[in-house]
């Protein structure tokens, strides 16, 4: 599978030489959002026998991960808002993956669970995920994971 990601890779590169990104070339942000496009698309393509996608996959995470969790809440942990994280939510309890029960103390509000089915599927996210891990470990390296998901971090705490 890398082999194939490693040739798109050298495509899209090859792809980039010939353009004029003007300052965007060397701009963080630029290269961020374009590695995440990027990363996205390949995790999506592992997971496709799954047939979730890879912003479901993490709201199934954090749900499991925080049993009770509210859509406010929810939203925020994802970086969407509530309006759009709605759709998504009705899709997973629609698939049976999620149970949405209104809370006793506010009527407004909902907390959030993995069903059974939500387990399973997870879980085998959860094996996509970790393949999709390994095709960037192999290409930042072992050496420089630590380093790179410390900047990853620092960029989100300083902006987020």
């Amino acid at each position: 599978m890398l082999r194939g990601a490693e040739t798109e890779a050298n495509a899209r590169a090859s792809a980039d030489d010939a353009l004029d990104f003007g300052p965007f070339d060397d701009w963080i942000g630029f290269r961020l959002r374009m590695a995440q496009i990027a990363s996205f698309q390949s995790f999506a393509r592992h997971a496709q026998s799954v047939g979730l996608s890879p912003g479901r996959f993490a709201a199934l995470i954090l749900i499991d991960r925080n049993p009770g969790i509210s859509q406010t809440v929810l939203a925020r942990a994802i970086g969407s808002d509530k309006s759009t994280l709605t759709p998504v939510l009705d899709n997973l309890v629609k698939r049976g993956l999620i149970s949405r029960v209104r809370t006793r103390s506010d009527r407004r509000l909902y907390e959030l669970s993995l069903t059974d089915a939500g387990r399973k599927v997870m879980r085998a996210m959860h094996e996509c995920a970790q393949r999709h891990e390994s095709e960037l470990d192999a290409i930042v390296g072992p050496r420089e994971r630590a380093q790179f998901v410390k900047i990853l971090r620092k960029i989100s705490a300083a902006l987020g």
